[in-house]
């Protein structure tokens, strides 16, 4: 700092308890403005010992001031590099959210601790602001996608900068089953594995299958025809842009040729987490289109599951794996796998079969033109 600077300082700080005890608001105001102006001269330039300094004297002077001033200090101090910390701090969790929001959404003097804790504890309009960050770390958007209200998870979803974590995915997705605005957010991003894009567009047909139907329920028939047709040509088009899905398609087809596609193939692409390639190999064993096994994989459907295993004489020992790879690698109460060995042993390979033609035919019904 030169030393006119230096000197300038000092008379601030001479002035500053007389302005913080003063009943005079535009003075204090006036105060801070000053003293931004100071620290804005030199940004970039400060010692620690002089940015504390600097935090102090801000820090004093933000309380005693309104909102329309906080607003424009907070806007002015945003993109400083060297910001005081916990003036910066105060910002943010200031309960305005027009406060607020300047920092929040560009601050780099803000920790991720702070950012998480502020997203826990704030206004959904601190969490929009905060959505706008230029990076969100997978511990952050997992609050934001848990507590933000549909404006939150929209922007977070939209913002090319959010990392998230397979949980966050979940959540976002599963939300997104009932929004199309968020649905169509959400299927633009790059990030997100296909297998996740399967359901999340399944999730997305089937909602608006219910609007259309109930705007027009005399035409129900034809509307549902035509979405799942929309939804088909969606997947179809996923599987064209996925390289792993061709590899798949032609490695899994020349052992299905020869006899060698079987449990023991099954389970090295569960192991290996191959959605493709799950999805393709019970496609060739149970003969049924490769969309109608993406939606049962995807969707949870165990009934589906069994069936696929029963009728390809699939042991036990290979179902509950494919039960959870299914399930995303969650793990299966006792009780439930209790129920799907019952419902296993229970079943007949002949019974199977036949229900699988059953299946297969009204699989084609639902692709035929109406």
């Amino acid at each position: 700092m030169t030393q006119a600077n230096a000197n300038t300082h000092e008379n601030l700080i001479d002035q500053l308890e007389d302005a913080v005890s003063g009943k005079n608001v535009g003075r204090r105001a006036d105060m801070l403005k000053r003293v931004t102006d100071l620290f804005l001269q030199g940004t970039g330039k400060y010692t620690e010992p002089q940015i504390d300094l600097f935090d102090e004297v801000m820090s004093k002077l933000i309380d005693t001031v309104e909102v329309a001033s906080r607003v424009e200090f907070g806007s002015r101090l945003a993109c400083a590099p060297d910001a005081p910390n916990g003036v910066v701090r105060l910002l943010a969790f200031d309960k305005s959210a027009e406060v607020a929001a300047p920092v929040l959404s560009h601050s780099e003097r803000l920790s991720e601790a702070d950012l998480i804790e502020n997203a826990k504890t704030m206004s959904q309009e601190h969490l929009l602001a905060i959505s706008k960050r230029k990076l969100l770390k997978e511990g952050l958007t997992d609050v934001l996608v848990t507590r933000g209200n549909r404006d939150v998870l929209v922007s977070t979803a939209t913002n090319q900068g959010s990392r998230f974590s397979p949980l966050g995915l979940d959540t976002l997705v599963d939300k997104a089953g009932s929004d199309d605005t968020l649905a169509l957010s959400v299927w633009s991003r790059p990030d997100v594995p296909r297998q996740q894009m399967v359901r999340l567009f399944r999730q997305a047909s089937d909602g608006l299958r219910l609007q259309l139907e109930a705007a027009n329920p005399r035409h129900g028939d034809s509307i549902r025809a035509a979405v799942s047709a929309a939804a088909e040509r969606v997947q179809a088009l996923a599987r064209a842009g996925s390289v792993q899905s061709r590899e798949a398609n032609v490695t899994l087809a020349e052992l299905h040729a020869a006899g060698r596609l079987d449990e023991k193939v099954v389970l090295q692409l569960i192991e290996e987490n191959n959605f493709d390639g799950v999805a393709t190999a019970l496609s060739l064993l149970c003969d049924l289109p490769i969309g109608a096994v993406e939606r049962a994989l995807s969707l949870g459907r165990y009934e589906q599951i069994l069936l696929f295993a029963k009728a390809t004489e699939m042991s036990w020992h290979a179902t509950p794996a494919l039960i959870r790879f299914q399930a995303a690698g969650t793990p299966i109460a006792q009780a439930d796998a209790d129920q799907y060995f019952a419902s296993y042993s229970r079943m007949q390979v002949r019974t199977a079969r036949t229900a699988l033609q059953f299946y297969r035919l009204r699989e084609s019904a639902s692709r035929s033109p109406q």
